[in-house]
């Protein structure tokens, strides 16, 4: 996508990507589906429609999602590509012991050739922080001590492992990428911006879930932005559901169905926002507040524009929700991809 902008840092070129959490589609579609093979067929339509990357994300014990290793998928995916990235949204630390999360995704690196991208995040469903007997008020200390250790392992520091039984070792494989594939910092909550942002990490935000509007999504964009260090490159990424095609009405009952079997495991923060007002969880209102666009190409590819005047750098495009047709998705991305480079 060559839409450019002038913000804070100057001009930016705004990608397209395609991200999937993966989720289980109500019955009675759910038992005839095959995900993982639809997550390959996305990854086609991306790499054959010059979309920058595929992201996936991480879920445990509920059909919110059903990648709960997403190295595994990222892994296979990149043996039938070689041009897209391919990125996991996200790494929930927490959850993991760091070492092994370095040596996973350190061997998507190299299998694919450098073109891993990594995000990470502290998480935000209770039962997945039940499941894993985590207190989630210990988890921005987890977060903190794993991002220093996996960025150490990625680095090929010596590490030290506490308890009676550790010791120091060093990872025996690297990323390709050096000092480490790109990171990506999930948020939720504005107050966590600046402290992403200090860091010189990359930001990820689901608009839908935690602003009102695009005024509001500029202007923590900007905030973010006055935070990072002098010289920075790193970037703005905001996820969106999309389809572009002559069926809107399809993915309007598709995002709807979503979301109502979504907003039970959705995070205390987006639950709240519901409470207050109803209709953020309705999938027309959503719509209209363009943090979900469906029309034509042409149609979509124009609401796009005003996200590169906010600051966004890519756009993580949702294609498959809702139980839509698998091939119905890889047609919204073809179709999407051919607007945006003719």
């Amino acid at each position: 996508m060559a839409k450019t902008h002038v913000g804070d840092a100057g001009p930016r070129r705004v990608k397209l990507s395609a991200f999937t959490v993966v989720d289980e589609f109500p019955a009675p579609v759910a038992g005839s589906r095959d995900r993982y093979a639809e997550v390959f067929q996305l990854a086609d339509a991306a790499e054959s429609s010059g979309l920058h990357a595929l992201w996936i994300a991480e879920h445990h014990f509920q059909p919110g999602g059903l990648c709960p290793c997403p190295p595994i998928l990222l892994a296979a995916a990149a043996t039938r590509t070689h041009r897209l990235r391919l990125g996991a949204l996200v790494s929930v630390l927490p959850f993991h012991n760091p070492i092994e999360v370095a040596e996973q995704y350190a061997m998507v690196d190299r299998l694919s050739g450098g073109r891993l991208n990594l995000g990470v995040g502290s998480g935000y469903i209770p039962l997945e922080f039940q499941g894993f007997g985590v207190d989630p008020q210990t988890k921005r200390e987890r977060f903190d001590r794993a991002l220093e250790t996996l960025l150490g392992a990625f680095r090929g520091e010596p590490l030290t492992v506490p308890g009676p039984h550790g010791g120091t070792v060093r990872v025996n494989v690297v990323p390709v990428q050096r000092p480490s594939p790109p990171i990506t910092i999930a948020v939720q909550r504005r107050e966590a911006l600046p402290f992403v942002a200090r860091r010189g990490a990359s930001v990820a935000m689901v608009p839908y879930a935690t602003v009102q509007d695009l005024p509001e999504l500029a202007e923590q964009i900007r905030e973010y932005r006055r935070h990072l260090p002098t010289g920075s490159t790193a970037s703005v990424s905001v996820a969106l559901h999309i389809y572009a095609g002559d069926r809107p009405e399809l993915a309007r009952e598709a995002l709807q169905g979503y979301l109502d079997g979504r907003l039970a495991t959705q995070s205390t923060f987006y639950q709240e926002k519901v409470r207050q007002d109803p209709r953020q969880a309705d999938a027309r209102a959503i719509e209209r507040s363009g943090f979900a666009l469906f029309g034509s190409p042409s149609d979509v590819a124009e609401r796009l524009k005003p996200f590169g005047e906010a600051g966004v750098d890519e756009v993580l495009g949702i294609f498959d929700f809702g139980g839509l047709a698998a091939g119905e998705v890889a047609d919204s991305v073809r179709r999407l991809g051919a607007r945006l480079t003719a």
